[in-house]
């Protein structure tokens, strides 16, 4: 199956194949710095985020892929669709802000917005989801979304879906960096 990409491996040579190694280590790097300039401009630690449930059906559906902003000095408003982690969960939520509140913080002065949240196709608000808060707060938050595009998403549910999918995918496209010839 890979008879002749192999024989081409061997004929390439260590400096070569060092070459290609360092080139495919360049593109990972560019790729995550433009994650993280995503990341510094838009003010939020996950600018681009993949819906993974029907709970903001019919806003958006499983698969869709959100573009966040999270600037520092804007508030929230009823109806903002917006991506908040709670502490000790692993996975973000998009839900629309159902109730918004200003208070002060345990311990601070300055006032502070509190936020209750509702996917659009539940039935109740997220306090379950909260694991003991009342409501979020900015620290919460990961975002605000901005955009959409349909559907894109669903390659990163079938990578996370089907590991071996996953796997396939990045040594085909090491394999493929290697034996290139440019």
């Amino acid at each position: 199956m890979f008879t002749e990409e192999l024989k081409a491996f061997r004929r390439l040579g260590f400096r070569h194949v060092l070459l290609q190694a360092l080139n495919f280590a360049s593109v990972i790097a560019s790729g995550l710095m433009i994650w993280k300039g995503l990341g510094l401009i838009t003010n939020s630690e996950s600018p681009i985020v993949v819906v993974l449930s029907g709970s903001m059906e019919p806003a958006f559906y499983r698969g869709d892929l959100l573009f966040l902003t999270n600037p520092a000095a804007e508030r929230y408003h009823n109806g903002d669709i917006t991506v908040y982690k709670v502490p000790g969960a692993d996975i973000p939520i998009v839900h629309r802000v159902l109730e918004t509140h200003d208070g002060k913080s345990r311990g601070s002065s300055p006032v502070v917005q509190r936020l209750l949240t509702k996917g659009d196709n539940n039935e109740v608000n997220d306090i379950e989801l909260y694991r003991g808060l009342d409501y979020l707060e900015r620290k919460h938050i990961v975002g605000k979304v901005r955009g959409f595009l349909p559907y894109i998403g669903y390659v990163t549910i079938a990578m996370n879906d089907f590991p071996q999918l996953k796997y396939a995918l990045l040594g085909g496209l090491g394999l493929l960096a290697l034996v290139q010839r440019e």
